[in-house]
């Protein structure tokens, strides 16, 4: 097991590692899914006047969350063309729309997004915000060419682009992190697993391909990282816990609250 993954272990379960953690991946409850005036408007208009059943199926298939759950909505979704040719299933679908009230189907499409779905993009809006102390730019040339430590923070084509041109870097799956300390470059995938198995195994797999990737030669020092947080530190006898305490001493899996020290270590 690598230093740095021992001093995770150390943090999570001996500190208020979640405490900490909130900095990174603040997850807001209360995060309300919106919908436009002109949507609320249209709707009110279907519902007191305007009755027009495939008018208003279309309009709010347009948006992020069908108001009732149904097995056919998903189909129509991905072919417009079917609202026409099957009135009947329209039809449906609005009468079970119309006998919920206007008020209930707005709540439906703006309830809170999962906590789940929030995490994507904060680890990189953490990085954003200059939270390690080192110069973020988002400009690859500058990043390739300058001397000074930066870290990338560019958008996922162009971070891969990036690491498959200059790093040796040939992986399906793209990067979170692509920094650059006293000449050295450091490439990594970040995860927070919030549970145990399905999904979260399938994250820590993804993270783990990525430090075990090989690289190929470039005239550049690169070093892997797997920037992990979240249950794989509670120990146990779970499969997670077991890959991370069987982890090889020269793979670098840490959590992102030591990372500003880690590329200030090198």
């Amino acid at each position: 097991m690598n230093i740095w993954t021992e001093k995770s272990l150390a943090l999570a379960n001996q500190r208020d590692y979640l405490d900490q953690l909130f900095r990174v991946y603040p997850m807001s409850a209360n995060l309300l899914r919106e919908i436009s005036k002109t949507t609320i408007e249209q709707l009110e208009n279907f519902f007191s006047t305007k009755r027009d059943n495939k008018a208003m199926i279309t309009l709010l298939l347009q948006e992020e969350i069908f108001p009732v759950k149904d097995s056919y909505v998903a189909y129509l979704k991905r072919d417009n063309t079917a609202i026409e040719r099957n009135p009947n299933t329209v039809n449906r679908l609005a009468g079970a729309i119309y006998s919920m009230g206007l008020d209930e189907v707005i709540k439906h499409m703006t309830q809170p997004k999962e906590t789940n779905r929030q995490i994507g993009p904060l680890f990189k809006n953490w990085i954003r915000s200059g939270a390690l102390g080192i110069e973020v730019t988002e400009n690859t040339n500058y990043f390739l060419r300058s001397s000074n430590n930066l870290i990338l923070d560019a958008s996922d084509a162009s971070m891969k682009e990036f690491a498959e041109k200059f790093l040796g870097y040939h992986h399906e799956k793209g990067l979170d992190f692509i920094g650059k300390m006293n000449g050295k470059y450091i490439i990594g995938e970040a995860k927070f697993l919030t549970d145990f198995g399905g999904h979260q195994n399938a994250q820590l797999a993804d993270a783990l391909a990525t430090i075990n990737v090989n690289l190929a030669s470039t005239k550049y020092r690169v070093m892997k990282v797997a920037i992990l947080d979240g249950v794989i530190y509670i120990p146990n006898r779970g499969k997670m816990y077991q890959q991370l305490s069987e982890s090889d001493d020269n793979k670098v899996i840490l959590s992102s609250l030591l990372l500003r020290d880690y590329l200030y270590s090198l």
